[in-house]
Formats: structure tokens, sequence, C-alpha cells
């Protein structure tokens, strides 16, 4: 029997691919299921044009089998099988697809879809075996035929016996090295792992002879265990079957079944897609935050699937980051993927389908948010601050997508805000939208600079998030109306009378004033009257594009640049406390400098910001009390 050698490019491309072509060996299994599904499909189109033949689906199935002993792996289906041309075409010359050219072929046709379309799969065997033969008998023939090879030294073809029609494919499953156990491509939990992981929606049964807990008859908690033929994958995918027939606890079972999560997901949508681009996917939003959601270990993405093969179990390319908590997956058979099927091709589908799926997730979201306004604020509570990034990345440009979605905790209403309802009870004579920072809304209710804000009755947003205020930066405005943190130099709310009254003040104390700068030198830029303090003695404002809260958050990050900001302490000229400094300018030298530093450090600690000497601050406490 003559050994044939495959052609110089395939023998190059086979060893191509058993080193690097599929990221995974495990993704064998999922090829060689795909070629079996096709192969039965190849019936099911024969038989829409030959009235010889019917096509009943329960009469077809692909089965698996290990013999651990022989160190085998079979899968063998009831396809349509191969002639000896054919295999001399589809198995002697690599990345000849069969498929596709069967696809091609009767593409008019009405029917299932082609799974294998590259000619290259089926050579994934050789990952994990060292000897690899193909027994088949095709449809219509009295004779089988049986395909043998070790790998890239080629093939050989002989006649042989088979009693049915279709096609089984035999593995000599490798020895284990040091490296590599192959002996779970020999194990029955690791096998139906894969198959339920990768080929679970294959539409024919797949079957595999195995061991199965049972209760055993008459009792109510004695099991027993039961070795027999069992069919291992689920077959119809949720995504595939009518909307109309399923419920809320289907897709909730879904969810659990697919691990996308531990909870149960607060809104689900289906989509199915008939168009441009064919698809369907069922999207997930969470109820809770993943682990490690807001860390670098956390991946996004959705599982792609192309006719119900799982291709990626993490597509990132399908989410935006600020939709990364969704959970849920795509099915699509128009997608151009690359020859080992794991990796996209980059093109127009693609991206028409993300830009749908963006779509869809922000259109329930503001459903949501409308109409269950209980259940947003619980998705809000866990995602949020990932909308609130959302804003804040890439320079804006995803602003007018999210906007909308954002919520803030009210001093008016004491609870979350939408935008939208803090404009609409706006006061005509109100300029901007205020916003306080700070660590948690107890200690942002107690700031000075508040005061003049909450007199004129105006509402304050409260930002407690380290993203908040790099957000409403990056936002700039809602509706007309910009941002303003009520630490800001100017407020906007002063009128002609006090702005009179201050720069009056800050005329008759200009030397008091230069003083104390002079004394908190590098700490301020500048010590003035405060327009906006009704009773609290001092406050720090800010001057500029940097806030102190923002420096706050600066510096606590690892590339800490000591970025600061401008800070302007503003005194209160009715408090007892200013003419407590008047008098000591003018009296005791000494004084002024101790106090200009605890009025200083207080107002450092009402800001939340460290003192830079806490045994200087608390030796100058004790000498104003003896």
């Amino acid at each position: 029997m003559e050994k044939k050698q495959f052609q110089a490019e395939s023998k190059r491309l086979l060893e191509m691919m058993i080193n690097s072509i599929y990221s995974q060996k495990e993704i064998f299994l999922r090829e060689l299921i795909s070629n079996s599904s096709d192969a039965i499909d190849k019936i099911y189109y024969r038989a829409l044009t030959d009235d010889t033949l019917t096509f009943n689906k329960e009469g077809y199935y692909i089965k698996v089998t290990a013999d651990k002993e022989s160190r085998t792996l079979k899968i063998s289906d009831t396809g349509i099988g191969m002639t000896k041309e054919e295999l001399e075409n589809n198995l002697g010359i690599i990345a000849k697809s069969g498929s596709l050219a069967f696809k091609t072929e009767n593409e008019s046709k009405d029917g299932h879809d082609i799974i294998g379309q590259f000619g290259v799969g089926f050579y994934s065997a050789f990952m994990v075996a060292d000897t690899v033969t193909v027994l088949t008998k095709p449809i219509g023939s009295e004779e089988a035929y049986l395909w043998k090879s070790d790998g890239a030294d080629g093939y050989t073809i002989e006649t042989a016996e088979k009693d049915s029609v279709g096609t089984e494919i035999v593995l000599t499953i490798k020895e284990n090295t040091e490296d590599e156990s192959y002996d779970e491509y020999l194990d029955e939990f690791r096998l139906k792992s894969i198959i339920k992981k990768y080929s679970d929606f294959i539409r024919y049964p797949i079957k595999m002879d195995s061991t199965e807990s049972k209760l055993k008859e008459g009792s109510e908690d004695e099991y027993e265990e039961i070795f027999g033929e069992q069919i291992v994958n689920s077959m119809v995918p949720i995504w595939r079957k009518n909307k109309a027939e399923l419920t809320n606890e289907d897709y909730e079972n879904f969810y659990a079944e697919k691990r996308y999560g531990f909870d149960k997901p607060l809104k689900h949508v289906h989509i199915s897609v008939d168009g441009a681009v064919r698809y369907n996917a069922i999207l997930f939003i969470p109820e809770q935050t993943p682990y490690d959601y807001y860390s670098k270990e956390f991946e996004k993405g959705l599982e792609l699937y192309s006719n119900g093969v799982l291709i990626m179990e993490k597509c990132s390319d399908l989410l935006p980051d600020y939709f990364s908590f969704v959970k849920g997956m795509v099915d699509s058979e128009d997608l151009s993927l690359n020859i080992s099927r794991e990796m996209l091709q980059h093109d127009r589908q693609l991206k028409l389908i993300a830009k749908n799926i963006k779509n869809k997730i922000k259109s329930q979201l503001q459903s949501m948010l409308k109409e269950d306004r209980e259940k947003y604020e619980k998705f809000y509570a866990s995602f949020g601050r990932q909308l609130k990034y959302g804003v804040y990345s890439d320079f804006g440009a995803n602003k007018e997508d999210l906007q909308d979605l954002l919520m803030f905790h009210s001093s008016k209403e004491k609870k979350l805000v939408r935008l939208a309802d803090y404009v609409s009870r706006m006061p005509e004579d109100q300029k901007y939208i205020y916003y306080a920072s700070g660590e948690n809304h107890e200690r942002i209710e107690k700031l000075p600079q508040a005061e003049l804000v909450a007199d004129k009755g105006y509402e304050i947003l409260y930002f407690t998030d380290e993203v908040d205020e790099f957000a409403i930066r990056m936002l700039m405005s809602y509706k007309e109306k910009e941002f303003k943190s009520i630490s800001s130099g100017d407020l906007g709310i002063e009128d002609a009378e006090s702005e009179k009254e201050a720069q009056t003040e800050d005329a008759e104390n200009k030397e008091l004033f230069g003083r104390m700068k002079e004394l908190l030198a590098g700490k301020v830029k500048d010590v003035r009257v405060s327009k906006r303090l009704k009773s609290h003695p001092v406050c720090l404002t800010a001057d500029g594009e940097i806030s102190i809260e923002m420096e706050k958050i600066l510096k606590a990050m690892p590339d800490n640049q000591n970025i600061q900001a401008d800070k302007i302490l503003e005194i209160n000229p009715n408090h007892e406390v200013f003419r407590s400094l008047k008098d000591s300018f003018e009296k005791d030298e000494a004084k002024l400098a101790l106090y200009t530093g605890l009025i200083y450090n207080q107002a450092l600690l009402i800001e939340g910001l460290p003192i830079q000497d806490p045994v200087e601050f608390t030796n100058d406490i004790c000498k104003i009390m003896v």
C-alpha cells in the first residue's frame, strides 16, 4: 500500500497548525464534532433535491468513545460519508474545505448552515494524537475507505469494510510528557466538559457512554451509579427559540447554567436580527459586581458562537468598556473568522453587531431608569462608577451616550437624582449646576463652603466617588447648564453689595492678608475675605482646574506626580477669629504666626487633607489653652 505525501504547502501548514495556529489543544474536539455535524447537514441538503432520500433528524447523531486501555478516542457520525476522491481532496490537501465547497454549491437552498469552511480543523487532531485513522462509507455506495496518517509524513488510503453510512475518526492519543498530560482527552468527565463548553448547541445529539448518578427507584435519598449511553449536549440553544415561549425563569436558568454570575440578572435582552448581518444575542445586566470587576484581572466580553459552536469565550470587541459589566452571548453565521476560528477579522459585520448591542444596552438601561427606578438604583449601586469612567475616558467621546444614565445624591431629595431631574427644578436665577465633593454625604453636608449655596435655596449634588469630579469636568455642562463646585473661586451668586463689601475688606486688610500669605508661603496661593462663609471662620477653596478633592485622589495614585490645587485661604470677616487675627497683627507678631498656622491646619482638616506636622499642631493648640 503506497503512502502518499501531503503537498509541500500542506505539509508546512500542518506543522504550523500543530504548533501554533490553535491556542488550546482541547479545540480539536470542537473541530471534529463540527465536521461530523456538517456531514449530517449534507444529507439534509441532499434530501431537499433527492426524492429517494428522506431526512428524519431523530435518526442522526454523533458519538464520542474513549478507550483508556488502547489510548484511542473515536468520533463517529451518521453523516454523508466520503468517497475515495473526497478523501483525497478534503484530507489530502490541507486547507481545502469540502464544507466550504458544498456551502458554495448549495448557498441558494434553504436549510442548515455549514459550520466548517477552512479545511484545517480536521488536522487539529494531530495536536493530541500520534496517529489518526478515518473509516468512512459514503451514501449510495457499497464500498468503504480507510484513511490513515501519522502526521506530516503523509497518508494512506485503502478499501475497507463498514456496515453503515457515515464516518469514524479514531485518534491514538499521545503519551504524556513532562509538560503535557494527554490522558485528559481519554477522561470521561473532561471530554464531557469540552463538549458542553464548545459544542453544546450542535443541532444533533452528541452521545457518550458514561456514568450517571440517579436516584434509586423507590428511594428518596439513595443514589446509584448507572453506566450507559447519554446525550451530552443541549442541541437547541435558547436564543433560537421563540421569545414568546420563553419565561424569565428560562433566561435565569440559562444565566446560571452558563455561570455568568451567582446572582440573578436584573434584566435580559433577547436580540434576533436578520438584516445586513444576521445574528442572535442574549444579554444580561447583572445585579451584583463580580469580585474582580474593578481589578486588572477582570476580562470583559461576550461569548461568541458561529452557528452554535463556541468560537471565543470573551469577545471584548462586542462591548464598549463602559458596558463591560454586561454578560451574555452572540451567535452569528456571517462573521469573518480567521483560519483557526479563534480570532475575528475586524470587519464591517462585527462593527455593526457591536454598535447594535451598545444601543440595545443603552436603551434597556434608560427603560429601567424610567420604568423601574428601584431596580435601576440597585444596578447603579454596582456599576454606576463604570458609567462615570465611561464619561471620563476617551476624552469625553461617549458622554452623549451616558449622561442621561448618571445619578448623584442630592442635598434636597436626600436620594439619587438624574441630571435631568436637577435641571428641571432649577430656579430661573440659578446659573450653574452646583456640586460638592467629599468622602461621604455626612461630611459634605458639614462643609463650610456650602453655606452660601444652601442659603440661596440651590440644590447641591454630592460627589463621593473618586471619578465623579473628573467625569463632570469632561462633561462640562448638561442642557447648557455648566457645573460649578461649591469650592470654586467664583460661585456666580454673589450680589453686587456683598462683592463691594468683600473688596473693601480686602483693601482694608491688605497688609494683614499679605503677612499671612508670607507665613503660609508655598502652602496657599492667596489669603482673602470670604464671600461664602456665614457661621464658619475659615475654609479652603481652589483656583484653577485642579480642585482640592482631585488633588487628594491624584496623590493617592501609584504614579503620584505631586499635583496640587492652587489653594485659597478664605476667612469670614464677621467671625470673632478674624478680629483676633487683626488684633494679633497689630500687637503680637508671634501670636499672628500661631493663629495663622492653626486656622490653616483647621482648614486642611475640614477638607480631609493631612496636616504636615501633627505634633506642632497639637503643641500650638496647647499654647492657646494656657
